[in-house]
């Protein structure tokens, strides 16, 4: 009965997470209400994930990976970069990988392709390339980055916890570095090659043909004798038909609208919705239809500009609509669509659910739209301004970042407590603001890492990871113990698909431990096995550094199919074959 409860729990999960009709961090603390309701696990087990010393290295980690991002360091060595790149397009996407796959050894791959993304879309512009060209390779060695170092992605740091709290030895912050390096060269190589010859190249355009704003927008006159005038623009009987009314041009003055603008006679309104409706209205409403086709210089002033903004993984947008968010009255910015996975959404923007890289095509005052760069909430795609280099605190938030590696790789204290000394001393120092550090933590994933931890222990105490172990020994054990984990390893980028790399390494690691052990073999190697499998699925733009860059790089769903899928198989491949190597079996 209880194992049938925990699979289904993980069956509802699964399903949940790959929808996303629940936050991913309610889903889990719902299974953990329930795995203790049907004390499956003690009150105990359920939170203990969220007291273990590898929560506090997460934390501490995107602490200081907030800190160095704070002093404009980082921002310094992209501008370095980007100098050096341009002498040539090969030695331009080599040096563009090297240095992301070093970043993120050290740091959250999110946090380093958001960091990169900006300033190669602007590049892209100036040189004349299609950004796609860039910003997939640039996803890509920002995934396989992480594989170097304990710290370099949260699933390694998850994985090597939970392994100590089966009883094995933790992961060592550079033990994985090795066969870490040869998976991140593999991907470097297939990018420079056979990935490069696949990458699209999209022809650049005008925003408004980019968006398709021609089908939706039209010029329209208000007759004197129209209803309209004198009504307020937000309040009129056009925005209760679900019109929008985006620019406003009396006499001479062509502006935008705000709350307290009313509608005047002979105004001539630019107005987004479905012009066969508008039609309808026509005579009712004493509008004449004056244009069919908006072209880009309709949304222009001297004044008034369009931009792209996209939606950076720290902005407190995600999970609002537009209107939830005020973004008129924030920013001062009309959000005239939204641009996900390749789709655009124009209609009813106001109740559109903003989500993680939605590139929002916006029209505002030119002074608006210089005062969002830099915002943490939205990145700008039209160009490249970057923070202010801190030279002292960069030195210094550098200094921390060091030091706590250094003080953890020789021992000289437990590692969680050598990052949280050194996200404390970086704060003490104004490296960063208190403030700041501690919405620089992503507290969603790491309730999903510490509720998915005791998970794990729901399918140890329920006879779960019993039951699928030896259901796979039965299945594959006479092919051998590589067979087994070979199964392993694709199961575990099968599951990465729906599930985010560290839940998906957290389910199955249970389960490879004691199959390791019914099979007579080390189950750290199984679980190494795992922990690298759950970060080279590259198969779908799922990842969170791959949704970043899939609308600034105009990718299609199947651009990631074709270029991934080789990639991930040939990452595969050298895991099955190097994990018994570095970890006999």
């Amino acid at each position: 009965m209880e194992i049938a409860l925990v699979l289904s729990l993980l069956l509802i999960a699964v399903i949940l997470f790959a929808t996303e009709k629940l936050p991913v961090e309610i889903v889990t603390l719902l299974m953990l209400v329930v795995l203790t309701a049907a004390r499956i696990v003690t009150p105990e087990e359920a939170f203990a994930g969220f007291s273990s010393d590898f929560i506090i290295i997460i934390a501490a980690i995107f602490i200081l990976s907030a800190a160095l991002e704070e002093t404009g360091i980082l921002d310094f060595v992209v501008v370095k970069l980007v100098r050096l790149a341009t002498r040539s397009t090969n030695l331009m996407l080599f040096v563009i990988m090297m240095v992301t796959g070093l970043v993120s050894a050290f740091m959250n791959n999110t946090t380093v392709t958001a960091m990169f993304v900006t300033p190669l879309t602007g590049l892209s512009k100036k040189i004349n390339m299609s950004p796609s060209k860039l910003l997939m390779p640039l996803a890509y060695a920002a995934i396989l980055g992480g594989t170097c170092t304990l710290i370099g992605t949260s699933t390694n740091v998850a994985v090597s916890g939970y392994i100590v709290k089966a009883g094995l030895e933790p992961v060592g912050l550079f033990e994985i570095t090795a066969i870490g390096s040869v998976i991140f060269l593999i991907g470097v190589v297939y990018m420079m090659t056979i990935g490069q010859r696949m990458l699209p190249d999209h022809a650049d355009q005008q925003l408004t043909e980019e968006y398709m704003l021609q089908k939706y927008m039209t010029e329209i006159v208000v007759r004197p004798y129209s209803p309209l005038v004198g009504q307020l623009i937000y309040a009129s009987d056009l925005a209760s038909l679900n019109f929008r009314i985006i620019n406003v041009i009396r006499g001479e003055d062509n502006f935008l609208p705000d709350f307290r603008t009313r509608i005047n006679e002979n105004d001539i309104l630019l107005v987004e919705g479905e012009i066969e409706n508008l039609m309808k209205v026509k005579e009712t409403k004493g509008i004449d239809i004056m244009a069919d086709v908006i072209l880009e210089r309709d949304l222009v002033t001297d004044d008034v500009n369009l931009a792209e903004a996209m939606i950076t993984r720290q902005s407190d947008l995600i999970g609002k609509t537009v209107k939830e968010s005020e973004f008129l009255r924030r920013y001062g910015l009309v959000v005239l669509a939204v641009s996900r996975y390749g789709e655009t959404l124009r209609s009813k923007i106001g109740s559109i659910h903003l989500k993680l890289g939605d590139v929002l095509l916006v029209q505002g005052a030119t002074d608006r739209l210089e005062n969002i760069r830099g915002s943490r909430n939205l990145a700008m795609l039209n160009s490249f301004a970057p923070v202010l280099f801190k030279k002292r605190k960069g030195i210094l938030a550098i200094a921390c970042f060091v030091l706590a590696i250094l003080a953890g790789t020789l021992e000289l204290l437990p590692l969680s407590i050598a990052f949280l000394s050194a996200a404390i001393i970086s704060i003490l120092l104004n490296c960063i603001s208190s403030s700041k550090a501690y919405q620089a933590i992503d507290w969603r994933l790491l309730i999903l890492i510490g509720g998915m931890s005791a998970f794990g222990t729901a399918m140890e105490n329920s006879g779960a990871a019993d039951f699928l172990a030896t259901g796979i020994v039965d299945l594959l054990g006479s092919w051998g113990k590589i067979a087994v984990l070979a199964g392993f390893v694709l199961l575990t980028v099968i599951l990465t698909q729906p599930m985010s790399n560290a839940a998906a390494a957290l389910v199955i690691v249970p389960v490879a431990i004691r199959t390791a052990l019914e099979m007579d073999a080390d189950p750290r190697s199984f679980a190494i096995a795992i922990m690298l499998a759950a970060s080279v699925s590259l198969v779908t733009p799922f990842e969170p550094a791959c949704i970043l860059v899939y609308t600034p790089g105009k990718y299609r769903f199947m651009d990631f199919i074709k270029i991934g899928s080789p990639l991930t198989l040939l990452l595969l491949a050298a895991i099955i074959v190097l994990v018994p190597v570095f970890w006999p079996l």
